[in-house]
């Protein structure tokens, strides 16, 4: 696996921003990291963004590298020290079997024959594998200031004993909860894990979503809870999603950050869409609401700038936002 060369360093983390911005312009260094200097690393991103906990979820840096450790340079870069980290750079970083890549469009028998083959290997692999792998990733994230705060797992596509691992693995990486995309047979196959493990479950929406999307769901189980995308919401509603987060908001583990036009709009840069982030950031701050503001980058990235660069720039968002 492509080792991160941050972290073939002795450099800690305040060091490697620091010579990163000296690195003639290579590097991205946000405003916001300029803090004064001794101030504590992994609580950089809080003082400057002052009462909400604010992050990402690595699904943002799809389009660049994204090993476990590719990723944790982009949140040293960045200064952010919580995260919801995906599924698979986690088990890649733990030796998981290679797999077939994505494809898009319809898939041969051969196709099929492989990723089922590849299904069976990952189950066996995941009921029998030791959790050193993840206790180690944890320390490293821990080491640069960075708190897996959630992960991010398709338990919905899992036998029981892949379910039970992968909140084992949470557990290991020291998150508060999972999370996964929302379904009606989802959330009542998953009711009893979440309530056996004691560990939220967020359900993620698209835009085909409502004001009562959630109401059976968290009724099934005390540990249900929302992953509320509040720019999809908005494209699908047209609706502020502020009342639902007020409603739940001691049921949601995390939103999901991002702007988005009503009617189906597109995604599109933070203020130029119809989702009220600042007003929901406000809220965040005024509530003193615990769970994570997660940035997701889905507009499209202007031409000469890449995923570093533009979830800086959200960030600089919330900071003026809530300044």
């Amino acid at each position: 696996m492509k080792k991160h060369k941050m972290l073939n360093s002795a450099v800690n983390r305040r060091d490697f921003i620091a010579k990163a911005g000296l690195a003639a312009g290579s590097i991205f260094l946000p405003s916001y990291l300029l803090a004064k200097p001794g101030t504590p690393q992994r609580f950089m991103s809080s003082m400057k963004v002052k009462g909400v906990n604010l992050g990402v979820i690595t699904y943002s840096f799809r389009s660049m590298p994204s090993s476990a450790e590719d990723l944790l340079g982009y949140l040293s870069q960045l200064g952010l020290g919580t995260v919801e980290l995906m599924g698979n750079p986690i088990e890649e970083y733990a030796g998981a079997p290679e797999g077939p890549g994505w494809k898009r469009g319809e898939l041969s028998a051969e196709e099929k024959a492989e990723r089922e083959a590849h299904t069976e290997e990952m189950r066996k692999w995941r009921t029998s594998v030791s959790m050193d792998k993840f206790k180690e990733l944890r320390k490293k994230y821990n080491k640069e200031g960075v708190e897996v705060e959630i992960v991010k797992f398709g338990l919905d596509n899992m036998t029981d004993e892949e379910i039970d691992y992968c909140f084992k693995v949470a557990d290991t990486m020291g998150a508060k909860g999972i999370t996964l995309e929302r379904s009606d047979e989802a959330v009542k196959k998953l009711a009893p894990f979440a309530d056996k493990h004691k560990k939220m479950i967020g359900y993620h929406n698209h835009a085909k979503v409502d004001f009562n999307s959630w109401d059976a769901a968290l009724q099934y189980a005390k540990y249900n809870a929302l992953n509320l995308d509040v720019g999809h919401y908005v494209a699908g509603t047209n609706e502020s999603p502020v009342p639902l987060i007020k409603k739940y908001h001691d049921r949601i583990l995390n939103l999901h950050m991002k702007d988005r036009k009503k009617n189906n709009g597109d995604n599109v840069v933070w203020g130029q869409g119809d989702t009220p982030l600042r007003e929901i950031l406000q809220l965040m701050k005024q509530e003193k609401y615990p769970f994570m503001a997660t940035i997701e980058l889905e507009y499209p990235i202007p031409e000469g700038s890449d995923a570093v660069k533009e979830v800086g720039k959200c960030i600089e968002f919330c900071q003026d936002a809530i300044a």
